[in-house]
Formats: C-alpha cells, structure tokens, sequence
C-alpha cells in the first residue's frame, strides 16, 4: 500500500488550504489544495489516485489505491498560460519556491530578457542536465512561452560548459527556429546558479543584494520550471511530478536520476527504488550539498526538492572547532547540526566577508567573487578553533585554504559527507 503525503506548504507564502476531508476518493491531477485568499501561495493537486485517508493543518494523506493511472490526470481548465502556470501551481524550481505565477505577472520593458538557468550549480545533482539532454524542444518551448508572457525580446540558456551534451542538444533544437533565444556558456563554479550570479555573467550587470531581477529587466527561470510550464500550457498538466537525482551510500548506482517522481513520495521509498541505503550512514538531504537541509525516511518529496542524498558517516572532529558561514552555502543552523555530529564544540562562529544580512537571511554582495577571508580565520584562530567547518563556496573556498593551513587549522567543509559518498572530489584549492 503506497501513502502519499502533500504537505501543504511547498513554497514560499502562506499555507495551502485543503478542499478534501478524509474518505474522499480523488483522481491523479484533481485540486486537493488552494492558494490563500489576498495571499502569496500556489494550488496543490494529487499526484496520485486514491483515498485521503487523513487531513491536517500541516498535510494530507492519500493512499493509491489505482497504479494503472499513473500517467493519467485531470487536465487544467485555465484559458490564458499564465492562467494555466497559476493554475497548476508551479514554483521556482531553483530551491526558493517562487510562485511561478506572479514572477511572471509583470511584463519587462522594451529589450527584457528571460534568463534560464540550466546551470545546475550543486555538486552531485544532475537531474536537469539529463532533462535538457533528453527534452532540450520542451525545455526551449517553456522558455518561449516564458518571454512571450513578459513580452521578452531575449532568451538566454545559463549552462556550465562542461555539459557538451546537454549544450548541443540546446543549439540543434536552437538552430533556424527560434530567433532571439541563445546559449550562454559558463565556468564550473559555484555559486554560478545564483540569480544575481547568472545577471551579472550574462548582462554585466551587478545587481545589489536587496535588488531583484526585474531591476535589470530579466525574469530568471530554472530549467525544470521551465519544462513544467511547457506541459502546464502544451499539455494542460497540473504540477504533480518532480524530477530528482537521488545518490550516496546507495547498494545501486552512486548517483540516480528518477524521473516524473509523484510528489508527496516517501523520501525511504525513493530511496528503496535507487536500491537502499549500502550500511551505516550519516545523515540524509534533502537538496543539494551546499545549500541542503537535513529529512528523514518518513518525509515526502515537495514541489522543490531536488535531490536525496545518503552521506558517509560523519568525521571525527577536534575538541574545538570554528564556523565561517558563507551566504552561498550552508547556513549558522546546519553547520552546528554538523559540528553537533562531528563531536565538537563550537569556539567561535563568524559570517563571510561579503555576507550581508536582510530579511532575516544573508545574502552575499558578489556570489562567487571573493575578496578573502584572513580576518576571519584569524579571528577564528583566537578564539581558540583547532579546526574549521566552512560552507563557503568555490572561490572563498580557495581564500580560506590560501591560509587556514599556514595556521595549523584543518578545514572541514558542510558538503564533506555528501560528496564523500560519491567518491566526488572535495570542495577545497581549485587549481
């Protein structure tokens, strides 16, 4: 028997509100949540056919009771494709959770441009280059849909240039079609997936931290949004299913990418499907390495989740040790999860240079660009860290191990344990 469960806040905004109660039977793609009334949320369908079995204020419960509609659903009904983006519930797929809806409200000024992100930053996951290599067609037409909806002049694909593939894929589909839409090569680099990352390598603008998008007259989609949009419009398909890589200490292959995933999945089900868990291991994420929270065999799988990883054990770590948060990576919280686990007390913690504090998060004023982190490892240093754990990205990365070794502190990284257990090279010295 297959349970399900549809939490009821999958995004950013306010909670979704349950229209079914517990006995109703309902069809893959029927609406079993609203968005708010006068507040910022999105629908959520059932991706499953089945019985709701239990509704809470945080989630709802379906047991599938039909298997063989698995690919069947109930078609949207909207007239308009931003009709049809709102009504399926689609949100930025990037990890925010963005109602995709109202991003796409606004229409840009003369010479706007629609960025998409294919860039596909984290290490390990690889769920959206494989979707740009097998449908790069849907991936271009939910792009177009996009620009046409913001009156866009431009469309520009972001994608490392590693991904010969999935970038070739790209131009052929490109090629004598689609006027106004390129590629955009750039270097394997993280954060290069951040918005204000991907403005500033594609228009040679430099947004300020506060500042959104919009202000550089650009609408910035993930690939996989876009995808969902395209069947949204094309396919009047509600947004049930989610693309995600799976990987780790895992008895099949390191890493597995699993297509078409119903939403509200079990996380220890997906898992059970990528062939379970190969012994003892430390924890598991939900996301990416850098930027991803800790979940359970028991959680289900949400509108943004990306990837479920299976790390190594954790290091044993020195008696003290000494946080540098980074605003591109793991934030205060989880690395005192990590260094809880690694068995150390936390001497001192101190924030990367160029993170800045608004609206209750950090942001960082240059992503991916770093002016050095001396001060701070010393600072560290004196308030007695025998070792660091870091969660800096790529070329802070390099800044801090520029000196950290000089000083006889070792570096632990928050993305250790995952790429550990993909025997995936470790997030120090780029060369």
């Amino acid at each position: 028997m297959n349970r399900y469960s549809f939490l009821l806040k999958q995004h950013i905004g306010a909670p979704a509100i349950a229209i079914v109660k517990a006995g109703d039977r309902v069809k893959r793609g029927a609406l079993i949540a609203v968005k708010a009334p006068d507040a910022m949320g999105c629908n959520i369908h059932s991706s499953v056919s089945g019985k709701v079995t239990c509704v809470t204020s945080d989630a709802i419960e379906i047991v599938q009771e039909n298997e063989t509609e698995a690919k069947e659903y109930v078609k949207l009904k909207a007239e308009t494709p931003l009709g049809l983006i709102e009504e399926a519930g689609i949100v930025g797929l990037g990890g925010a959770g963005f109602p995709t809806y109202i991003k796409l409200s606004k229409p840009l000024q003369q010479g706007g441009i629609v960025i998409l992100n294919a860039v596909e930053c984290e290490p390990i996951l690889r769920h959206n280059i494989f979707m740009v290599e097998k449908k790069a067609r849907e991936v271009i037409r939910g792009l177009q849909i996009v620009m046409e909806i913001v009156h866009a002049d431009r469309g520009r694909i972001a994608i490392k240039e590693k991904h010969k593939e999935a970038t070739d894929a790209l131009k052929i589909c490109i090629a004598g079609n689609h006027t106004g839409i390129g590629v955009c090569l750039l270097p394997d680099l993280y954060p290069m997936g951040e918005e204000r990352a991907l403005i500033r390598e594609v228009q040679g603008m430099l947004l300020n931290i506060d500042q959104l998008p919009m202000e550089a007259n650009a609408v910035v989609i993930n690939a996989e949004t876009a995808y969902r949009i395209f069947e949204a419009v094309e396919e009047r398909k509600p947004f049930i299913d989610k693309d995600i890589t799976v990987a780790g200490k895992l008895k099949g292959e390191l890493i597995q990418v699993f297509e078409d995933v119903p939403i509200g999945t079990k996380v220890g089900s997906l898992i059970e499907r990528a062939g379970g868990c190969s012994g003892e291991y430390g924890e598991l994420i939900m996301g990416g390495p850098f930027t991803g929270k800790r979940t359970t065999m028991d959680s289900p799988v949400v509108k943004t989740t990306g990837g479920i990883l299976v790390t190594e054990t954790f290091l044993k770590g020195p008696q003290k040790i000494g946080l540098l948060v980074c605003a591109c990576g793991a934030d205060k919280e989880r690395l005192l999860q990590i260094s809880q686990d690694m068995g150390s007390e936390v001497a001192g913690i101190e924030y990367c240079k160029q993170a800045q504090h608004i609206k209750q998060a950090y942001k960082c004023e240059n992503p991916g660009k770093c002016p050095g982190q001396v001060q701070k490892v010393l600072a560290l240093k004196k308030a007695g860290a025998q070792a660091l754990l870091i969660s800096n990205c790529s070329d802070c990365t390099n800044t801090v191990m520029s000196c950290a070794p000089q000083l006889k502190l070792p570096v632990y990284h928050c993305t250790d344990g995952a790429l550990r257990s993909v025997n995936h090279k470790l997030v120090r010295r780029l060369k």
